[in-house]
């Protein structure tokens, strides 16, 4: 098994400061939230409406869950969290988050190759474990929940040797950037996730029988500067434009 370097392991998406876009609230800073990168997406693609609704700039904060769970236990600052459902669970019953957190939607674990290349079957559970055997090098990540599921999956399918043994295990980001570039074969990720890559092509979903659906959800760190801007960020989330930008970044809505 290796681990590489990677490009990143956090990615900000700071407020923009456009003179033309809607105007902010002068005296309100911005909204700090950190986000897993399962909804980077759709959430850069709505950032401008988003704060044009609020009246206030967002600052967006993207990681693996695990990487934001480590981030919040450090005291980041934050007002709201979207996590996978799990970890919003632990953390509102630990009392770093407020109680009340929402399903945003769910996702899906896929693979990815380069494009123009035959695509392998991975439409049922044997037919993935040939595929894996037979590739020359897998990418998937360690501290997201898509590389946590697959390591599980992989031992679960007692092929974790095999594969690993031909793996690059990276600490966080874009498991599809290393296919782009050429370093590996297939790449393993959540869907929405493996879209953000350009210069690769997705096989599709790994099979339903081995699938286990992320579930990502959102809620207000206990504690947030401003806990009504936080309930209309979520509500916003929560709504049709969002639901839109969800569904075209390869999520599933569950609002």
């Amino acid at each position: 098994m290796r681990f590489s370097a990677f490009d990143f392991d956090v990615v900000t998406s700071p407020a923009p400061d456009d003179p033309e876009g809607p105007a902010m609230t002068e005296t309100a800073a911005p909204l700090h939230v950190l986000s897993t990168l399962g909804l980077m997406g759709a959430l850069q693609a709505r950032q401008a409406a988003l704060e044009q609704a609020l009246g206030r700039a967002l600052a967006i904060e993207f990681a693996p869950t695990k990487v934001l769970i480590d981030r919040l236990a450090e005291g980041a600052p934050a007002d709201l969290a979207i996590l996978t459902a799990e970890a919003v669970a632990e953390l509102t019953e630990s009392g770093r988050l407020a109680p009340g957190g929402v399903g945003l939607a769910a996702s899906r674990v896929g693979m990815a190759q380069a494009p123009g290349q035959a695509r392998p079957d991975i439409s049922t559970p044997a037919a993935l474990i040939a595929t894996l055997r037979g590739a020359r090098s897998i990418a998937y990540s360690g501290a997201g929940a898509s590389g946590l599921y697959f390591a599980a999956l992989i031992a679960r399918l007692g092929i974790a040797a095999e594969v690993n043994a031909k793996a690059t295990v990276i600490p966080s980001g874009l498991t599809g950037a290393l296919v782009a570039r050429g370093t590996c074969e297939y790449a393993i990720q959540q869907i929405s996730e493996l879209r953000l890559v350009a210069g690769i092509d997705i096989i599709g979903p790994l099979p339903a029988e081995v699938q286990t659906p992320t579930v990502f959800s959102v809620a207000a760190v206990a504690g947030a500067a401003d806990p009504a801007a936080a309930a209309r960020l979520i509500a916003l989330l929560r709504g049709a434009e969002m639901a839109a930008a969800l569904a075209e970044s390869g999520l599933e809505p569950m609002a």
